[in-house]
């Protein structure tokens, strides 16, 4: 596994990237599937990287974008807002594909096998982007919430936008996480059968919020293992050619 930060361009601004690639060879073909890696509120940290790495030694090119680059300490300070709260939607829209920009200019990436997860904040965007983005092939939130509010000027929620999912998804909720909570599982969940998009939704029993975070005090090692596993078959099973563990 190789990692280094890298840089793209996005509305004429740097953005960094956490970039983890294979050192294995390519699958047949010559190319490896890809998978964004969307931020939690800490932005691109220790935790992120290391969902990078993991994901790079599975034989993915991952890539995490700094979704704060627009946000600086005096605009928080000017306006009186978190770096968080300074995010709007049609901005993290155009990161995450200025991303996937990126990653189809790589001659060792398969443009066809692009998919998104992200955890927290990130799990928010991994919904926006999947709903936002038709190059995703399979998209899996951890604990995301806020998705039935929409961020700046934006008219639409991702909850609203539900009906533009274009790809298989897969979201891993803890049982007494407030946000989101188990009510608003059941919410989405409908949502989304009504609109007949393939989805599954996992409860881990006893899992707060950030979970999977083991540098977080509410990291849960049964509920983080068991949706690692769980979602590296998802993305087998819809961006590669191999057949999940266990088929």
């Amino acid at each position: 596994m190789d990692s280094s930060w890298i840089q793209t361009s996005v509305d004429e601004k740097n953005m960094n990237i956490y970039s983890g690639s294979p050192t294995s060879r390519p699958p047949e073909g010559g190319k490896f599937p890809a998978i964004i890696v969307a931020q939690a509120a800490g932005g691109v940290d220790e935790f992120i990287q290391n969902i990078v790495d993991r994901l790079s030694e599975e034989g993915y090119i991952a890539l995490a974008p700094d979704l704060y680059h627009r946000t600086t300490p005096q605009k928080e300070q000017s306006t009186g807002k978190t770096r968080r709260q300074l995010l709007v939607d049609h901005e993290i829209v155009r990161d995450i594909n200025a991303t996937v920009q990126y990653l189809q200019q790589d001659p060792l990436v398969d443009n066809s096998k692009i998919g998104i997860t992200g955890f927290c904040m990130g799990g928010r965007v991994t919904w926006l982007a999947a709903v936002s983005n038709p190059y995703f092939k399979a998209a899996v939130p951890f604990y995301g919430g806020f998705i039935f509010d929409s961020w700046g000027d934006t008219d639409n929620s991702p909850f609203e936008l539900s009906f533009q999912l274009n790809c298989p998804m897969m979201f891993h909720f803890g049982s007494i996480d407030p946000n989101p909570s188990i009510a608003d599982m059941k919410i989405l969940d409908e949502e989304l059968t009504r609109l007949d998009k393939p989805h599954q939704f996992f409860e881990y029993p006893d899992a707060n919020h950030r979970f999977m975070d083991h540098t977080f005090d509410n990291y849960q090692a049964e509920a983080a293992n068991l949706s690692w596993s769980r979602t590296l078959d998802f993305f087998r099973k819809h961006l590669t050619n191999s057949k999940p563990n266990g088929s």
